[in-house]
């Protein structure tokens, strides 16, 4: 059990479980992850109560009593032990979600920034079409392109290996994958195979990283 894990399990839950999940919800379970972290993962910890509304800031101890309840209804935490009051602790564990992980969020993710870099790319298509008109050959050439970036971001055990090497989180590799895919695609660099492509991202995906003008910089990939 770690972070990475009970992170992706509890996104996924929110995910299929539209209306489940409250921002309450968040801040109590994964102050519940920190503090576990801090204590070395101890499989039972004390939980203060008057120490939870503090960091997360609610005010209402009935609030909190609800989220903690909810959050044990959704399987993500157990309780050992219920405090007297409000002015004493909870012994809690967190559990591991027992259901089969989803895949619906990463192939909604993966869609996303598909559809996103396919709109960017029209804009920049429709600047440039006055200037230049593209041989249809290589228009039709950089659909392979596409195809190889959205095989490539299904791919879970690919965008973990990138991760593990380049000691970023998954999402991060798919943020930087769209933003391969949309250079590809401004300088008509079609590539031949899935095996070039991924290749050719490992090589840049490292530089970029290494460049000192990103170090700690988000990737905004939203609509402006």
């Amino acid at each position: 059990m770690n972070v990475y894990q009970l992170s992706r399990a509890f996104w996924d839950y929110s995910f299929e479980n539209t209306g489940n999940i409250k921002p309450n919800h968040i801040a109590v379970y994964f102050f519940a992850i920190e503090h576990c972290n801090r204590l070395g993962w101890k499989k039972q910890f004390g939980f203060p109560t008057s120490m939870v509304l503090d960091a997360i800031g609610i005010k209402s101890y009935s609030v909190y009593k609800s989220t903690l309840d909810d959050l044990v209804r959704f399987g993500f935490i157990d309780v050992i032990e219920y405090s007297k009051n409000q002015y004493s602790s909870n012994i809690i564990a967190l559990k591991e979600y027992n259901k089969a992980p989803s895949e619906a969020l990463s192939k909604a993710i993966v869609t996303h920034l598909s559809k996103h870099s396919e709109s960017t790319c029209e804009s920049i298509d429709s600047i440039d079409k006055p200037i230049t008109i593209l041989p249809i050959n290589q228009l039709t050439n950089l659909k392979r392109n596409e195809i190889f970036f959205l095989e490539l971001g299904k791919s879970e055990s690919w965008i973990e290996s990138v991760a593990m090497k380049n000691k970023i989180k998954p999402d991060k590799v798919k943020s930087y994958l769209a933003e391969f895919n949309l250079k590809l695609s401004t300088e008509i660099d079609e590539k031949n195979n899935k095996s070039d492509y991924a290749s050719h991202f490992s090589r840049w995906v490292t530089a970029e990283i290494a460049k000192p003008s990103n170090t700690n910089k988000p990737i905004n990939l939203s609509p402006a």
